[in-house]
């Protein structure tokens, strides 16, 4: 794997700079970008800053974590708080994101999406308002586990950590989600098929792939 190193400020201008011309696969007007990777790899923090990267070049992105859709705690843990089946397939409350952020966003849609829909602390609905997304606007999903739910994204970043970053990286009580990754790892294979690749062992130093 041939990675070039590269500072997240040049990484973040370069990444901004394709998504103002990216083009979607449906003709829709806002293009749908993953940034994909386990919590500790903080994809969340890129997502955040391409937000900021784009507002600068005029144009709208909406950050979205996918911890805002996590299914209620009743559902997500039926099976035990550390059931890795579970935490792999079905934590996630992909009908939503697909109702409340992917449909008003494909070709036809109204622009209008809810950023957020469960609160995981409280374990109640947000009861966020919808944002309206003008045309050009880009989503920029984040989370973990992404690439394996056929979402139709329009550029796929994964932000890779190596297992023993992985392992250093999560707090030692998120350590049983780890299997999960690994499988991930060897089912979606997420470093091979996103379109952008960041490796993040060092969080000073990344490297990509792009």
């Amino acid at each position: 794997m041939r990675l070039e190193a590269i500072t997240w400020d040049r990484l973040v201008d370069l990444l901004a700079e394709r998504l103002l011309d990216l083009d979607t696969a449906d003709g829709a007007p806002w293009p749908r970008v993953a940034l994909d990777g386990a919590p500790a790899a903080r994809p969340g923090d890129l997502a955040e800053r391409l937000a900021d990267a784009l507002r600068v070049r005029g144009r709208a992105g909406l950050v979205v974590g996918t911890e805002g859709f996590l299914r209620p705690a009743s559902v997500r843990l039926e099976y035990g708080h550390q059931d890795l089946e579970s935490y792999y397939s079905g934590w996630y409350d992909t009908g939503a994101l697909w109702r409340e952020v992917f449909d008003p966003l494909g070709h036809g849609g109204s622009g209008r999406v809810l950023p957020d829909l469960w609160d995981p602390v409280t374990d109640r609905a947000t009861r966020s308002p919808y944002v309206e997304l003008p045309p050009g606007g880009v989503l920029l999903l984040h989370g973990p586990l992404l690439l394996h739910h056929w979402f139709p994204f329009d550029l796929t970043v994964h932000v890779l950590l190596s297992p023993g970053a992985l392992r250093r990286r999560t707090p030692e009580a998120e350590h049983w989600t780890l299997p999960a990754f690994e499988r991930y790892e060897q089912e979606t294979d997420p470093a091979g098929t996103a379109d952008v690749l960041v490796r993040a062992d060092d969080p000073r130093h990344p490297a990509w792939r792009g």
